[in-house]
């Protein structure tokens, strides 16, 4: 009996039975990627992926970059890892020198960490202790904005806005306030200009101060141009330097999350350069070290180094990869291409190029609502009806479906779901290497819009 019913059990089809990975999904295995060359990704089969995402806007240098490999490859000969409770090693100390040199005004420091989650981490520790170091400990809140995203380990999912990776953990996370973020094409008034848009939803922060009480509360988060979450939502003029004046005004710290729209993506090293503006913390990753090994860091102001220096000595807080030297050579390569090759120049030139191709192809199909975004860092939100904005029923599951018509013309794009409120609306992001050029942007755009007519026919919608 026992036997026979262990046979049943046992014949009954695995979805990725073949594999001892869990990877993200149970339902597919992922096909192999067995080389990268340039922009492109190749299969086990020997098909051809084009990377207009990034993966999810970390391949800035593409996937095959000589003068990164050759930094890995001459430190791994010198000493691969070294930890950081004992010494320092040249590339840490090299990396720290060329990020603080062009950091926004006010970064003294930099704190390495292994990715944007680890750095959210230690940010939002940082804050704590800051306050702790200068005899403020009541101050425990943090502030973020709804449609945010900054990380998934649990104190960065406690601020994240993203709804939908958040239920499930709500009774695991830390207490946080969210107000609204800035998305012009939903929630912009037509009454209002930008830039009074832009004060209105800035003044939120003002009103969730005072409502938590400003002596009790610590800091709020934000990104200067919203990533996965919201698909490319740049601020409004004005906007950044209203929060600025209010965390100053109450005495709040400003940690911006750059791990997905900073160093180099929104087509200044850092994208808070727009704004005018500096935060107290700053997190980046992702474009830090293009991917070729996982970094990431918090760039740190003077008043908080000082606080901790002149205090307890000591940030309570650490990583067993933390300032990896062989991560630390990566993205100390990575950083100085950007800066010698002038790559900066073609984000800003092919980010245009980018979206005047996308409103050429896209900007009158009766499903697309909005393009937007800053430099390489480019959304599309696709919608039901473009004059009501009303968005399909996330039932359909457009986003998802898009992706996988995409990846079968060989296009990796970064569609998510939940775009309006963590339920509703879906969206495309793109964030291509910064090498591309003018064939590749119109070769993106052709296989997009490929995917959007072979989504749309199946579903009887075109």
């Amino acid at each position: 009996m026992t036997n026979a019913s262990n046979s049943a059990q046992s014949s009954v089809p695995v979805p990725n039975a073949g594999t001892r990975v869990l990877h993200r999904t149970s339902t597919s295995i992922p096909p192999r990627a067995v080389r990268g060359e340039g922009i492109y990704i190749f299969d086990q089969n020997g098909k051809s992926y084009l990377d207009a995402c990034g993966g999810a806007a970390v391949s800035c240098l593409g996937h095959s970059d000589p003068d990164v490999r050759a930094a890995m490859h001459a430190q791994i000969d010198q000493i691969a890892y070294a930890h950081s409770g004992f010494f320092s090693s040249d590339a840490m100390e090299e990396l720290a020198d060329e990020l603080v040199a062009s950091a926004p005004e006010g970064i003294d420091k930099v704190y390495f960490v292994s990715g944007g989650s680890e750095a959210t981490e230690a940010a939002l520790k940082m804050a704590r202790q800051y306050f702790l170091e200068i005899g403020q400990p009541d101050r425990k809140y943090v502030i973020a904005r709804r449609q945010s995203y900054h990380g998934n380990t649990l104190g960065a999912l406690s601020v994240g806005g993203n709804m939908w990776r958040r239920k499930q953990f709500e009774p695991l996370l830390i207490t946080a306030s969210h107000i609204a973020p800035v998305y012009q094409y939903r929630d912009q008034r037509d009454d209002e200009t930008p830039e009074a848009y832009g004060l209105r939803v800035a003044n939120e922060l003002e009103t969730a101060i005072l409502e938590l009480g400003a002596e009790n509360v610590a800091a709020f988060v934000a990104e200067p141009v919203v990533g996965a979450t919201a698909g490319a939502l740049a601020p409004v003029p004005g906007y950044f330097k209203r929060v600025r004046e209010i965390c100053d005004q109450y005495g709040v710290l400003l940690i911006l999350d750059e791990v997905m729209c900073g160093m180099g993506r929104t087509g200044t090293l850092h994208a808070i350069e727009q704004e005018g503006i500096s935060g107290d913390l700053q997190t980046i990753a992702k474009g830090l070290g293009a991917g070729y090994q996982p970094i990431g860091a918090v760039l740190v102001s003077k008043k908080i180094n000082d606080a901790i220096a002149n205090g307890s000595g000591f940030f309570q807080h650490g990583h067993t990869y933390q300032g990896h030297a062989t991560a630390c050579a990566a993205a100390l390569a990575t950083q100085r291409a950007i800066k010698e090759r002038n790559l900066l120049t073609n984000v800003v030139k092919q980010g245009e190029n980018l979206v005047a191709a996308l409103e050429a192809k896209l900007g009158q199909h009766p499903f697309v609502g909005d393009i937007r975004g800053r430099g390489l860092f480019r959304g599309v939100e696709l919608v039901a009806d473009r004059e009501t904005k009303d968005p399909f029923d996330p039932a359909l599951k457009i986003n998802a479906k898009i992706k996988k018509a995409a990846f079968a013309r060989g296009l990796m794009a970064y569609p998510m779901g939940g775009t309006i409120d963590g339920v509703r609306g879906d969206h495309v992001l793109f964030a291509p290497a910064f090498i591309i050029d003018e064939n590749d942007v119109a070769k993106i755009v052709d296989l997009f819009a490929g995917a959007l007519d072979d989504v749309f026919k199946a579903e009887g919608l075109a």
